[in-house]
């Protein structure tokens, strides 16, 4: 039994030993690559692994690039892959490429890899040009009306902008500019619902392109809705301040007129006061001139008819004033 279970140690040792040195020699991946027509050695395949590089990723991409008659190097493959990029894709974007007769070499294609863009999606962009839906853009046209329009911009990529060229995001943002300005520059909104096709003239016609990492083929206004009337809004917004203005102002004016009313019953008091304070002093100044000798009997008998003569105008007037009121 001992010995039973010795020869099952080892041969469960040899098959963990083949396994082990399977994988560091990868004989099958060797022998794969020599059927298709790839000269690499075992030697190299062993490094690989030292070197922290998959053999499996280097033999496919060779595999790939052979069979599409495409003549590429283990060591432009390796640094590649050392260096961050995808080998499986850059591969595949040269293959496309080459079939569709798109002008890109390798170095371009692991420059736009390792930009952090997806080169084999552009290459396939180029042959199959995208469509991207603009948000909703609001603009208003010279009468007034605001217009709410949908636009959708056919692009494509240019390969050879994809570094350094700017993306998506720009082209929407100029592309709205170009939408709110075209419609802004019409006379009315009805122009804009007539002949819809004059924005993407327009737009067209200011190369919004220039710097991306895209070509604008077309632009196609894809919906346009009418929105608020924003002049009536704006005239009602205008009055509504005025109308404020105004009533601040005549509820200044206003507290002037009774500051001055209250101003002026406080003068009108302080006369009266001094009025009656004189008066006051006249029967001890008569008093006085009586006994000075200044004033005699008559003339104060003339002074009391004046004063009855004043009393009975004013009575009079009172009853006059008081006929017209009835």
């Amino acid at each position: 039994m001992e010995d039973i279970g010795i020869y099952v140690f080892i041969i469960i040792a040899a098959i963990i030993g083949l396994w082990i040195i399977l994988w560091f020699i990868p004989i099958a991946l060797w022998f794969s690559a020599l059927l298709s027509g790839v000269r690499i050695s075992l030697i190299q395949l062993i490094f690989m692994r030292w070197r922290k590089v998959p053999p499996s990723v280097i033999v496919k991409a060779l595999i790939n690039s052979t069979k599409a008659g495409l003549t590429l190097s283990r060591d432009q493959l390796e640094a590649h892959y050392l260096a961050g990029g995808n080998v499986i894709n850059v591969v595949n974007a040269l293959i496309s490429a080459d079939k569709a007769n798109i002008e890109l070499d390798f170095n371009s294609a692991t420059a736009i890899d390792l930009a952090g863009r997806d080169v084999f999606e552009a290459v396939q962009m180029s042959v199959n040009p995208k469509v991207i839906d603009t948000p909703p853009v609001a603009a208003v046209a010279k009468d007034g009306i605001q217009l709410i329009a949908k636009a959708r911009v056919t692009v494509r990529a240019n390969i050879k902008q994809l570094v350094g060229g700017a993306g998506e995001e720009t082209v929407l943002a100029r592309v709205g500019e170009g939408v709110v300005s075209s419609i802004g520059s019409a006379k009315s909104h009805k122009e804009v619902l007539e002949n819809p096709d004059s924005i993407s003239k327009v737009v067209l016609d200011k190369g919004l392109d220039a710097g991306t990492a895209f070509e604008i083929l077309s632009i196609d206004i894809a919906d346009i809705d009418i929105g608020k009337n924003i002049g009536a809004v704006l005239q009602m917004d205008q009055a509504n301040a005025d109308k404020n203005i105004a009533q601040a102002k005549a509820e200044e004016r206003r507290a002037m007129a009774v500051a001055l009313e209250q101003e002026n019953k406080a003068l009108a008091q302080e006369m009266r006061a001094k009025v009656i304070e004189a008066e006051a002093q006249v029967p001890k100044a008569m008093a006085d001139a009586f006994q000075k000798g200044n004033m005699g009997i008559m003339d104060y008998m003339r002074i009391k008819n004046v004063e009855s003569d004043t009393a009975m105008r004013r009575s009079i007037s009172k009853d006059d004033k008081d006929q017209t009121k009835e």
